[in-house]
């Protein structure tokens, strides 16, 4: 399945975005997820949300939106979160509405494998659900 087309009539892609506690694991992940999908963000947009609002450890309300707005492309945001409060405030975020693009999903994944898993899938054109159910399933890569 294939995300809408822009207005320039290029296929829209399905935007990641990843949340962590630190801006530079976040950054990591989404240049190593955007190596491995085999392009960057032309073919599937990534934006890294790390960090709080001073630069220190922690999650920023305002990061994350900002970061998911500059992924979307109108063929939805998918957001992964390494842990606790980074879970709650994209969860936050949802609920108010209005801070994220329409069609904005946390996806329930690991951060690193189900980064990797979102944006090759994404990158692929692959539709939100598509990209979601790609992610979710790196819980089931074994490494033994």
């Amino acid at each position: 399945m294939n995300g809408g087309t822009t207005a320039g009539g290029g296929t829209a892609r399905v935007g990641v975005v990843l949340v962590s506690h630190s801006a530079r694991v976040a950054e990591s992940v989404a240049e190593l997820a955007s190596e491995l999908a085999g392009g960057g963000a032309k073919d599937a947009p990534v934006a890294a949300a790390g960090g709080g609002p001073d630069g220190g450890t922690g999650t920023s309300a305002e990061l994350i939106a900002a970061a998911a707005h500059s992924v979307d492309a109108g063929a939805g945001v998918a957001v992964l979160a390494d842990l606790g409060s980074a879970v709650l405030t994209v969860k936050a975020l949802l609920a108010e509405g209005g801070e994220l693009p329409t069609g904005t999903r946390l996806v329930d994944a690991p951060f690193v494998e189900g980064a990797v898993a979102a944006v090759v899938t994404a990158s692929a054109g692959g539709d939100l659900d598509a990209v979601a159910a790609a992610a979710g399933e790196a819980y089931g890569y074994r490494k033994e």
